[in-house]
């Protein structure tokens, strides 16, 4: 019950930090394991276990320290989760993080649900990528692991860029996706209970710039009822398929085809995310709190937006002038603006595509909000695209 645990996350950054804070307000304690020492998360949670995530010893601590075990992001080896395990609650599990954590598993899990994903083959041998229909082509050869935010992606249009992109890659496992005619971004945030109690927050328009979420807009402004009720339903599948407990998000293609706009899977993060960074302040319950209510078996309660609402993110860029030289963005007059509410993440030094934080922006309209993104674009200097 509230109040009566400690609860322990696996992982320091951002996502942690929020967890910790969601947590904290419903009166645990926590603890972190993460191997910086100014870690976003580790600086304000009650315990900071400052080792690597297989470490044995800190593994130890951990399970000393905590009643219950998350993790707040994918990459945390799926061997350290399944070892705390063995002592502790863990959600989610080792193993569902490691279909997340493989692009050619995570393929092969949407498929298993029902749920469509872009035409692809899996590269691991010089034959498998002889053996690439040329259907798939043009298209955009992924790394089938550690990779994030647009990194280890080429885009290939024909078989000798593939042959050249793979090596470029290291001739590490690869995922070849073909290119579609991308209509719009869109992400569903569910949470799981261990229970199959199943509950999601509204469907999130989303606008990415160099594969980093830029903008999130909800209600998603593009996004017909049918095909936000048809990509909440197929995130619940994926769940449901791999008997997932705690938060999950999906992040979904709209393509255009010849019969219109079809829904395809891209990926999925087994763990709050960025597009859902709004919750905070924009609905009555948010991720970080179905995180803790999956981890701690307590009712999930399906969320309420209670208000329209964007999201900024705010990359490192911010802190530097168009010479190069640091410098502190104009938060006064930012803060100036109604419904703003500004999230910095305590990182230590700010660097030029590094997440430092987010704007989100309510108000008692779309169209308002979106106004108001617009005036924060032109004091920030950042691009207007899909506010527009």
């Amino acid at each position: 019950m509230p109040g009566h645990a400690t609860l322990g996350v696996m992982g320091g950054g951002q996502l942690g930090r929020m967890f910790v804070h969601a947590a904290q307000a419903m009166g645990y304690r926590t603890a972190v394991l993460d191997p910086d020492s100014a870690s976003p998360a580790g600086l304000v949670s009650h315990q900071h276990v400052r080792t690597a995530y297989a470490d044995a010893d800190g593994l130890a601590a951990l399970i000393e320290s905590a009643d219950a075990i998350t993790t707040e992001f994918e990459n945390v080896p799926a061997v350290a989760l399944r070892a705390l395990a063995e002592r502790r609650p863990v959600a989610p599990s080792g193993d569902v993080v490691a279909i997340c954590q493989d692009r050619a598993a995570e393929k092969a899990h949407f498929v298993a649900a029902g749920v469509a994903c872009a035409p692809y083959a899996v590269i691991e041998t010089a034959e498998q990528l002889a053996a690439v229909p040329d259907a798939l082509l043009p298209g955009i050869l992924k790394t089938a692991r550690l990779g994030y935010d647009g990194k280890g992606q080429i885009g290939v249009a024909t078989r000798e860029e593939l042959i050249a992109a793979w090596a470029l890659l290291g001739q590490v496992p690869c995922v070849l996706e073909q290119r579609l005619a991308l209509h719009l971004e869109l992400s569903v945030i569910v949470a799981r209970g261990a229970d199959g109690a199943l509950v999601n927050f509204p469907v999130q328009q989303n606008l990415h710039r160099d594969g980093i979420l830029a903008v999130t807009q909800v209600p998603a402004p593009d996004v017909s009822p049918a095909l936000a009720e048809e990509a909440a339903r197929c995130a619940g599948q994926i769940a449901a398929q791999m008997g997932y407990v705690g938060v999950l998000c999906v992040e979904f293609f709209v393509v255009r085809t010849e019969s219109g706009l079809r829904l395809v899977a891209n990926e999925m993060a087994p763990r709050p995310h960025n597009s859902g960074h709004y919750t905070i302040d924009a609905c009555d319950v948010s991720q970080f709190e179905l995180q803790v209510r999956t981890l701690t078996a307590l009712p999930l309660v399906a969320p309420r937006l209670h208000s329209p609402c964007v999201m900024l993110n705010l990359l490192g860029d911010l802190w530097f002038d168009a010479e190069g030289r640091e410098r502190t963005p104009c938060w006064d007059a930012v803060l100036a603006l109604p419904g703003t509410h500004l999230h910095l993440y305590g990182k230590a030094s700010a660097r030029p595509g590094r997440k430092m934080g987010h704007l989100t922006l309510t108000g008692a309209s779309l169209a308002t909000v979106r106004a108001t993104a617009l005036r924060v674009c032109s004091l920030l200097g950042l691009p207007s695209d899909g506010l527009v």
